[in-house]
């Protein structure tokens, strides 16, 4: 299964996947992410375990150790043991939150370990060699632009944050940015739903019962999307005419495309991107090269008019 955004992806990242070449080097790559505690991330699992494969068949000799964690002291343990008992001499490393995870890869790095970071940026850019991610900021500008448009510029919007990171931080501060811009619409709260839908039904049944008018919500992800329209349904509620959530996950994909009356748009953020970031990282590490301090993976606007190009029914998310 191949998406077209990839193709377009590799080209926009000026990278080339596609053939082999025999190995200069014969890097032992780490690969750490978090575990499947929510659609996006089983996502990231997918295409990490998948790339591992992909990587080991393109350049005979180089290892690939993919590990899960389920929490942030998890994760730590994982990348000390990745470096002290497999000898990984390469890091490809998705946070599961940015300051606990910040100490431990910079004790990596200072090891001699090559570190590329991936989506949750790290507290301390210093810890890492590279960094590749989606447009964060673009995530919520685009997000908060389209919002603004629909509500016509008037109204009352939820916020629903994710997980305490930095790119948590970047998508906020861009939407509230372009809110700003439109006095007439009031932000009225925002909180972490920590990109989970049982956490997003709590904080989305608050809402509910602390504001008697609501008119739009920004979930800032799809499986929070899922627990606010659930909170919204069970409440009876009539007020929300809006909700965006984010990531691309075919449910709500194909929701867009079928005219849903609260969903008519997303903004992609696809975990394809630990997939992009492992190979650039292996291409990279086989040549002796560096890879850019930063890349960065642009964030579209998804409606019913192009919602075809990015909904695929076999994938996990």
């Amino acid at each position: 299964m191949q998406r077209r955004l990839f193709a377009l992806t590799a080209i926009a990242l000026g990278s080339v996947f596609a053939a082999p070449a025999m190995a200069q080097n014969k890097p032992v790559i780490g690969v750490s992410v978090p575990a499947a505690t929510h659609g996006w991330t089983g996502g990231v699992v997918y295409w990490a375990n998948r790339t591992k494969d992909e990587i080991e068949k393109q350049y005979p000799g180089v290892k690939v150790i993919v590990k899960t964690a389920g929490s942030p002291s998890e994760q730590a343990n994982q990348v000390q043991d990745l470096q002290a008992v497999n000898k990984i001499d390469t890091l490809v490393i998705l946070p599961f939150e940015s300051a606990p995870l910040t100490r431990p890869v910079a004790q990596v790095k200072s090891k001699g370990v090559y570190v590329t970071v991936v989506d949750r940026g790290l507290t301390d850019p210093n810890a890492q060699n590279a960094y590749v991610a989606g447009d964060n900021p673009g995530f919520g500008r685009v997000a908060g632009e389209y919002m603004a448009k629909a509500m016509g510029g008037k109204g009352n919007v939820v916020i629903l944050r994710g997980i305490p990171t930095v790119i948590d931080n970047e998508r906020v501060d861009a939407f509230n940015a372009v809110m700003k811009t439109h006095p007439d619409i009031k932000v009225l709260d925002a909180k972490h739903g920590n990109w989970n839908r049982d956490d997003a039904f709590k904080v989305m049944q608050d809402y509910l019962t602390r504001f008697k008018q609501i008119d739009a919500v920004w979930a800032s992800d799809d499986d929070m999307a899922v627990g606010v329209q659930r909170a919204i349904e069970q409440a009876k509620r009539t007020d929300v005419k809006l909700v965006v959530g984010g990531a691309g996950a075919k449910d709500y994909i194909k929701k867009v495309m079928d005219g849903d009356k609260l969903v008519t748009a997303n903004v992609t953020y696809s975990p394809s991107m630990i997939a992009d970031a492992m190979k650039l990282t292996a291409e990279a590490r086989v040549a002796g090269k560096a890879l850019p301090e930063k890349t960065i993976i642009p964030s579209v606007l998804v409606t019913k008019d192009n919602a075809s190009k990015f909904y695929f029914p076999d994938s996990p998310y």
